[in-house]
């Protein structure tokens, strides 16, 4: 076998002369191995990006969904028209004041009584105040009654005496409510004032509740 013979041609082909048969390249099975991942990644691209649009154009996306929900029902509020109405406070018939005077000033008890009674309040004690508060209210008055009265005839007296102080008292009992007289006192609340003030206790306004957000 001449040295110029390609191994592994069996003696079979000789060089001769500036001839010889020309060996056939094996194929590149690496890069066809490369280009089919390629293309399955590709593929995949493509299929996510189609979910993703119907997502978008269905309304679809489960967590980014249930957290717009969510968002929404944290933020939603009652109506003001589902929020419960206080109790309606007592007319000023059910009610007995005690007017008593705290000033060095004589008369005005009595006369402060005369104007509530014709506002349709009921009169009870008429007089001089006690100890405890003679002398010693220094405002325009005091309103005093029990915890009970706090939240239901103490707005309605209050109506006609509008800058007056209100106090309740735990220890006391029955339901009439004091007007104490004090020092800086001329007059009772004009009536056409006092009516506006007591038609806005006897109707009070809902709250306003806050209005759904974001959704």
């Amino acid at each position: 076998m001449s040295m110029l013979t390609p191994p592994g041609m069996g003696g079979q082909y000789r060089i001769k002369g500036g001839k010889y048969p020309r060996m056939r390249r094996r194929r590149a099975r690496g890069r066809l191995v490369l280009l089919g991942v390629a293309s399955l990644a590709g593929l995949g691209l493509v299929g996510w990006g189609t979910l993703q649009l119907v997502d978008v154009f269905t309304g679809g996306g489960g967590k980014a969904s249930a957290a717009g929900v969510s968002g929404c029902a944290t933020k939603a509020t009652a109506s003001p028209s589902a929020a419960p109405k206080p109790p309606k406070p007592p007319k000023p018939g059910a009610i007995t004041v005690n007017v008593l005077n705290a000033t060095t000033r004589s008369g005005l008890a009595k006369k402060t009584a005369d104007e509530l009674k014709k506002r349709g309040f009921k009169i009870g004690d008429v007089g001089n105040a006690s100890k405890e508060y003679d002398k010693k209210v220094k405002g325009i008055g005091l309103l005093l009654g029990p915890a009970s009265s706090l939240d239901t005839s103490l707005p309605v007296l209050a109506s006609q005496l509008t800058a007056a102080e209100r106090r309740t008292d735990a220890a006391r009992k029955g339901t009439a409510v004091d007007l104490i007289i004090g020092d800086k006192f001329e007059e009772l609340t004009k009536k056409t004032d006092a009516d506006k003030a007591l038609a806005a206790v006897a109707e009070p306004e809902p709250t306003p509740a806050s209005s759904r957000k974001g959704c």
